[in-house]
């Protein structure tokens, strides 16, 4: 079967920029569904980052034998990350996404072992508490996509000691989000859900969509826009009770 003609790279800029502009939800991921048959090489062409370097970052942290680790791809889209983890051996990839056309994508890569259909922020993750060595959420923390109230659903389906690892832009428009995302965060762990190991500023995140997006001086045509990945480990049962009955007042979730 013949691919399609790959667009410009101003007519990929011009999508993506549309994409980060769409706040609202529905409209969102309707935008995802007819992106779907394009989005591999779109992101290609903007010199996409994201789930390489996240997945370096947690596969890092991981002590247990790649082929036995269980991993949770949240907001997997067409499986960019499934492949970056089936590359450094991790074969025990599930995988969820609210976007139809994203999640056919993804199937026909063949690399989860299951793949189901959630709009997290509206509906619970449909796996149970504590089953995921490591959790993954890699380019959907920002605004019209999955919102910060949803980062403790993360949590419930992570192992006692296991890891969550997120990401999410650092570019003059997603800039609120990510205070309030930081926000969450910080609020988790001061009430002893997890604790920090990594938080990596990257540079060269993607290719900037726009002038307004890129450093003072730089042109778009040149341009990355910056990120962050965030690593934590989601603290021990026992610990975790020890930290919620200690007579330090925490901040509410």
């Amino acid at each position: 079967m013949a691919q399609e003609e790959a667009r410009s790279l101003p007519e990929v800029r011009a999508r993506v920029g549309a994409s980060h502009g769409i706040t609202d939800l529905a409209r969102k991921l309707q935008f995802y569904d007819v992106w779907a048959p394009d989005y591999d090489q779109d992101v290609a062409a903007l010199q996409y980052r994201a789930p390489s370097l996240a997945v370096d970052c947690l596969t890092q942290a991981l002590s247990g034998p790649p082929h036995t680790t269980l991993i949770l791809d949240v907001a997997c889209g067409t499986g960019l990350v499934a492949a970056e983890l089936q590359s450094r051996g991790f074969h025990q990839l599930h995988g969820v996404d609210g976007s139809p056309g994203m999640l056919d994508k993804a199937r026909a890569r063949g690399l989860y072992q299951s793949l189901s259909l959630c709009t997290l922020g509206l509906e619970p993750l449909p796996k149970p508490e504590g089953t995921f060595d490591a959790v993954l959420m890699v380019g959907a923390l920002s605004d019209g996509q999955v919102p910060c109230s949803a980062v403790p659903e993360l949590l419930r389906v992570t192992k006692p000691g296991g890891l969550v690892c997120l990401t999410t832009r650092t570019n003059p428009s997603n800039l609120r989000f990510k205070e309030a995302l930081e926000t969450t965060l910080d609020r988790l762990e001061q009430a002893g859900a997890w604790e920090r190991l990594v938080a990596w500023p990257v540079d060269r995140w993607e290719l900037a969509t726009s002038e307004h997006e890129v450093a003072p001086g730089t042109s778009a045509q040149e341009g990355f826009i910056s990120g962050i990945i965030y690593l934590y480990r989601k603290q021990e049962a026992a610990q975790a009770k020890s930290m919620r009955h200690s007579p330090q007042p925490l901040p509410g979730l």
